[in-house]
């Protein structure tokens, strides 16, 4: 399991703004930016207890433009990181931009 710190310490590697879950508006950014988040979990239980602690995690890189250079940074990061990932796109047409979703368990 990552904690919170480990998290954004990875991120920062990225270089872009990042975020929990989402931007206040007051402090909202420009694109291209991250935001991370842990959906649920993927729990190992034994003797009917959580033995082992998985946390599923999902990285968002939000872009005005298609950028795969910067799509290769961030899986290079989480491949740093030694982390299996899975990945999602789409656009999202009422804000104009690119989604990249990273989904994965830490």
């Amino acid at each position: 399991m990552m904690e919170k710190t480990e998290i954004e310490k990875m991120l920062e590697q990225i270089g872009l703004p990042s975020r929990y879950f989402y931007f206040e508006e007051k402090e909202a950014v420009a694109p291209p930016f991250l935001v991370w988040y842990f959906p649920g979990s993927d729990n190992f239980s034994a003797d009917g207890q959580v033995f082992y602690r998985v946390d599923r995690l999902n990285l968002e890189l939000y872009t005005d433009q298609k950028d795969f250079l910067l799509e290769q940074k961030v899986e290079a990061v989480l491949d740093m990181a030694g982390i299996f990932w899975e990945k999602t796109e789409a656009f999202l047409d009422d804000e104009q931009m690119y989604e990249v979703l990273y989904e994965m368990e830490v």
